[in-house]
């Protein structure tokens, strides 16, 4: 539940993100913007407290919720279908570092994944009222010679040789068997 809604949040915040880089005008703090840093020393200072969580009644025109974010259409300078959005990667802040993209293949099955920053896209309305696109200024075979994107996986507990009155082996740090 955590992870959908800091996806969430996470969707959100690009949406207004991109929504201001494209205003012409500088707009002004809204009632939504976190309080200003003070001048107090304390590293928590600027750190918003639990009690000042803010409840979003609904989802606005302009913002995308995951659940409908994955599978977007990814498309090239020339309007045409690259691949589309498989993932998001984000920090535990819940700021943005990139979207996943997939590409190439048939189904899933053979392509690659390549991670872009969110400021190599521009969102653009889908024809005929379609699903909004994002835009990139790379081409399909930019992405497919690209370096693949290399998901985390967590280190595997390492076990020792045989414990004692026995065959098999346990995890490092593990206590002895008694038998």
């Amino acid at each position: 539940m955590t992870k959908k809604l800091m996806l969430g949040a996470a969707v959100g915040a690009l949406m207004v993100s991109s929504a201001f880089a494209q205003s012409p005008t500088p707009s002004s703090p809204s009632a939504s913007s976190p309080p200003a840093a003070s001048s107090s020393s304390s590293p928590s200072a600027s750190m918003p407290t639990a009690g000042a969580a803010e409840v979003i009644a609904s989802q606005k025109p302009d913002q995308w919720v995951a659940s409908n974010f994955k599978g977007t259409d990814v498309v090239g300078a020339d309007d045409a279908k690259i691949g589309d959005v498989s993932d998001i990667l984000f920090d535990k802040n819940g700021n943005i570092q990139a979207f996943v993209i997939s590409v190439g293949g048939f189904l899933g099955v053979g392509s690659k994944e390549v991670a872009l920053a969110p400021k190599a896209f521009t969102v653009v309305p889908g024809q005929n009222g379609g699903a909004e696109k994002l835009k990139t200024s790379m081409s399909k075979d930019d992405l497919k010679s690209a370096q693949n994107f290399a998901r985390y996986e967590a280190p595997r507990p390492v076990t020792t040789g045989a414990a004692p009155g026995g065959t098999g082996s346990r995890p490092a740090g593990a206590p002895p068997v008694n038998r």
